[in-house]
């Protein structure tokens, strides 16, 4: 029998009789609205640490982003290093091996996260990290390259899942899409990093086994102070660790002036219990799996939440944008670009600033409309670089009118991307309640890396067979589906809750109901800040 503490036995008188909905089954939103009456924990300041905890996680967005931006420069540096001059075809096979070890990863990373932890499989992905750049970094042929870029690809997959995974369960729900933002900006800072080192090394021998070997630092550095970093308090609730729980929450929403009230502390895991609480943990890996994998697909706000979260995932990479990451060195050098490396820098650059102003206007402005202001600008901006390469001369020149709109419009189109498409599916670990997060994002993840793949992989045979200008445009197509799919499709989640973001999806897309309730909780935090508690709650 379970032992209460005396604020839990107030809670627990307050709770309402037992009231079943439909299935049979306690209404666990009713109760948890009952509990969640009075102050809520998300009105406070969360405390500062928090913020560096992200910057730690986001280390390994700082890999991804690292191991991107440095095959583009790599390709066009390593010569006849590896043994022989390197193919087009061995350079979609170097650069696809990593999508697919990153697509293999991101299959296992959600159910391995349930079973050992957020914290231990990020130790894990490091340890991939490191073992696939030093294969690399010592390579002398084709399969050695690319047997150690595969090994990377797991520990990418499972990063790129765990980190946002990692942060969203951790982070206050009004600086929750912004602190997830920030592992995307630890991506493109990796990626600028790289193509900057790259410029730097470029025509130094075997420069480019430098650039590698040093994606081995922040790697072991992540993995070091990782040890010493707390389990998500979601995560410890699924484990049956309440007290724990308690321990991470009061530090997360303890403020540096003031500590958090403890009543207001235990109404907050009693919402966790409620949401993430493990129903049969006398089941073996198989029988959970297998739960969850039937759960995702036949309860309907479950599988909404899926087709959102792969839909998005899908849109990121099947309009084409890691193919300008992966092959922007061979592009402008295909164009006519006398440094195609440091041409390279400049589009990074765009990634990373319109990526600080997702930042700063994600929670506010709000996940939806920010696509729905992006998305389209892509498509237009992919259109004038078909348009550019259609009356591109051959052998054109740097500096060629036709080069420079080429280079213009790139950069058009990476910054719509990452003011939108480029950051938000990474939110995607909000969508899922926590018996099938694992697995939701788990698929989510790989659709991602399978897109990767698929990009990496056809995107210079396309180049060839259908023209720069067909490609481009087949890209931009994509873009526009990808429009009407967040139009129709992509309620608002700023500043819900990860609990009321499962209500929002039980019955529907609930697009129009999802809005309004973003506004309600912004209009009640925006309260809450100058010391009115609104009565009501969202």
């Amino acid at each position: 029998m379970p032992v209460f503490t005396p604020v839990e036995l107030t809670l627990t008188s307050q709770m309402p009789a037992e009231k079943e909905a439909d299935d049979g089954q306690y209404d666990a939103d009713a109760i948890a609205r009952e509990i969640a009456n009075g102050v809520d924990i998300e009105d406070g300041q969360p405390n500062p640490f928090v913020f560096l905890l992200t910057i730690l996680v986001s280390f390994s967005g700082f890999l991804f982003g690292y191991d991107t931006g440095y095959v583009s420069g790599a390709l066009v540096a390593i010569g006849t290093d590896l043994g022989r001059e390197i193919t087009s075809s061995d350079k979609e096979f170097i650069t696809s091996a990593t999508s697919l070890g990153a697509l293999l990863g991101g299959i296992i990373a959600g159910t391995l996260a349930d079973a050992l932890g957020r914290k231990w499989v990020t130790i894990g992905a490091n340890t991939l990290f490191v073992v696939g750049a030093a294969l690399q970094t010592g390579a002398h042929t084709v399969w050695t390259m690319i047997g150690g870029r595969f090994i990377m690809g797991w520990g990418v997959g499972i990063a790129s899942l765990i980190a946002p995974l990692y942060i969203s369960e951790m982070a206050p729900s009004r600086f929750r899409g912004r602190l997830v933002i920030l592992n995307v900006l630890a991506i493109t800072g990796g990626q600028v990093i790289a193509y900057a080192i790259g410029a730097g090394l470029q025509g130094l021998q075997n420069g480019w086994r430098l650039l590698v070997g040093l994606g081995i630092i922040p790697a072991v550095a992540q993995m070091i102070m990782f040890i010493y970093m707390p389990e998500t308090p979601r995560y410890l609730v699924r484990r049956g660790q309440i007290e724990k729980a308690r321990h991470v929450v009061r530090w997360i929403y303890s403020s540096r002036n003031c500590e958090v009230d403890e009543e207001v502390v235990v109404k907050k895991v009693k919402l966790l219990e409620i949401y993430n609480n493990d129903q049969h943990p006398e089941w073996s890996g198989y029988n959970r799996f297998k739960y969850a994998l039937k759960q995702l697909y036949f309860v309907p706000g479950h599988f909404r939440a899926l087709v959102i979260a792969c839909g998005l995932q899908g849109i990121q990479q099947l309009c084409g944008f890691n193919s300008l990451m992966y092959f922007s060195a061979t592009l402008f050098q295909i164009v006519g670009f006398n440094k195609p490396t440091a041409v390279s820098l400049i589009v990074a650059g765009t990634n990373m600033a319109f990526t600080i102003l997702a930042f700063l206007l994600i929670d506010i402005v709000g996940r939806r409309r920010i696509l729905l202001c992006t998305v389209w600008g892509m498509s237009a901006a992919l259109v004038l670089n078909a348009i550019a390469f259609y009356f591109l001369p051959l052998n054109a020149t740097q500096s060629d009118p036709w080069a420079i709109v080429i280079l213009i419009a790139m950069m058009l189109y990476v910054a719509f991307y990452a003011a939108g498409i480029g950051n938000v599916p990474w939110q995607q670990s909000e969508l899922f309640p926590m018996h099938v997060r694992g697995l939701g994002t788990s698929m989510a993840t790989a659709t991602n890396w399978g897109g990767n793949l698929i990009i990496g992989s056809t995107f210079l045979t396309m180049m060839d067979r259908i023209t720069p200008s067909g490609t481009f445009g087949f890209y931009a197509g994509l873009c526009l589906l990808g429009e009407v799919f967040v139009y129709f499709c992509y309620p608002e989640t700023s500043c819900l809750s990860l609990e009321d973001i499962q209500g929002v999806l039980k019955d529907g897309f609930n697009v129009k109901r999802s809005n309004q309730m973003s506004q309600e909780a912004k209009i009640k935090h925006r309260a809450s800040t100058r010391g009115v508690v609104s009565d009501s709650k969202v």
